[in-house]
């Protein structure tokens, strides 16, 4: 049974559920009345200055991102309270570099679904607020009316602030039942935001599923692409470097034969050079084996994998890797293809002279690199090219990554995948 599964038939009315959700309620009458005011002011800032001078733009901007910290508080709010199971809310982004997939990013982050769900479950909870903070002077007006006798001098007991006179005989009936009345009502409020909770934010059993069918359809066309950019890789490797080596070795070779009886040191000279070429052609497979599987990523994993990588970097590399423990072969092995293909392009193409890269594991259960140069940029992704084997592999896996490659430099690569993919 899965986190959702589980949320969707754990009970919501456990006594202390019910006592945490009265007391959130109360703090987020005052607190969300304070964050739609906000979020309302933000708006019409935006719209009113759009058409003026431009700068409402930047306000809409902000009000976008906003919405999300707002969205991801109320989400870690209800998750704290009811333990739903709800996954983790995360900054959408389009993956693509440039001003374009800027504006794809804030256009997914403004549909953004999950976002919408949480400010929904923030306004009505919002509502409720003001419910639990009336009802709460009621039960404190019908405990004190319950014990006006004790203290009452008059033949009555006026009710604060609305003018109602109470006949001692009459005040402990009517203060009891007032509290009573405050309480239950507190109660089903209680109640009722767990039960609203759950029907917003939890998505249903249909969505969940046509949500795993789009990630896992991604995720084979993903790994479809990727394995086809790997081949061609192999096979431009193998055909531009490997191939014709070995072929001026065989020439070589066959020039030393004709040459071995008339001119002996001829042909010794010829096997030398292709003894020479040899080599070369052996450290050219290498490498491309290198390139498909790594051993050191399975002995000692992705730290000491990339390791031996910087090493091996003609450009300087600043490293910064804390990783505290391993994830799936797989993870690790896209994490570490992204950044030798990072490298890769810093050194062929940026003409940087400084990278950086940074590597994190991030809860929960997340693997995040980070690799930038300081080159001139201008990097796009082309089909059949290496930033469009990084961007399937790492959808392969499960995960997303961010391409930013401005004119003029830095590029940067940005990956996020699951550590269990």
């Amino acid at each position: 049974m899965t986190s959702s599964d589980s949320a969707a038939v754990r009970p919501v009315t456990r006594p202390a559920q019910v006592a945490g959700a009265i007391a959130q309620l109360a703090a987020v009458g005052v607190i969300g009345a304070t964050a739609f005011s906000i979020l309302f002011t933000l708006l019409g800032v935006g719209l009113g200055l759009v058409l003026v001078i431009g700068i409402g733009l930047v306000v809409l901007l902000g009000l976008v991102y906003v919405l999300y910290a707002v969205g991801w508080l109320e989400t870690q709010r209800v998750e704290g309270l009811y333990g739903f199971g709800l996954p983790a809310t995360r900054p959408r982004s389009s993956g693509r570099p440039g001003f374009g997939g800027f504006l794809r990013t804030v256009w997914l982050q403004t549909i953004d679904a999950a976002t919408w769900r949480a400010i929904a479950n923030l306004a009505i909870a919002t509502v409720l607020g003001w419910a639990v903070v009336a009802l709460a002077g009621v039960l404190v007006s019908g405990v004190v009316l319950a014990f006006a006798p004790l203290f009452a001098e008059a033949g009555s007991v006026r009710l604060a602030r609305t003018g109602i006179e109470v006949p001692i005989p009459w005040a402990v009936p009517v203060g009891v039942f007032a509290a009573l009345l405050a309480a239950g009502a507190l109660a089903g409020l209680g109640v009722l935001h767990g039960v609203i909770a759950r029907a917003i934010m939890v998505p249903s059993r249909e969505v969940q599923l046509a949500a795993a069918a789009r990630t896992s359809s991604q995720q084979r066309a993903g790994a479809v692409r990727a394995a086809e950019v790997e081949r061609t890789r192999i096979e431009r490797d193998l055909h531009d470097g490997v191939q014709p080596r070995l072929v001026s070795v065989g020439m070589t070779l066959g020039l030393a034969q004709q040459k071995i009886e008339t001119d002996p040191e001829a042909a010794k000279a010829l096997v030398a050079e292709a003894h020479t070429s040899t080599k070369a052609a052996i450290t050219e497979l290498r490498q491309l084996a290198r390139g498909i599987h790594t051993s050191v990523l399975d002995d000692r994993g992705l730290d000491a994998a990339l390791s031996a990588l910087v090493a091996r970097s003609v450009v300087p590399v600043h490293t910064d890797v804390r990783l505290d423990g391993r994830c799936s072969r797989d993870t690790e092995a896209a994490a570490y293809f992204v950044i030798a293909e990072a490298l890769t392009n810093a050194a062929k193409h940026s003409r940087a002279t400084e990278v950086r890269v940074v590597a994190r594991l991030r809860e929960p259960g997340l693997l995040w690199a980070r690799v930038e140069d300081n080159g001139v940029g201008g990097a796009r992704v082309i089909p059949g090219g290496g930033l469009d084997g990084v961007v399937n592999r790492v959808l392969a896996a499960g995960g997303e990554a961010r391409i930013d490659s401005p004119a003029g430099g830095p590029t940067s690569v940005e990956v996020s995948i699951p550590c269990a993919s």
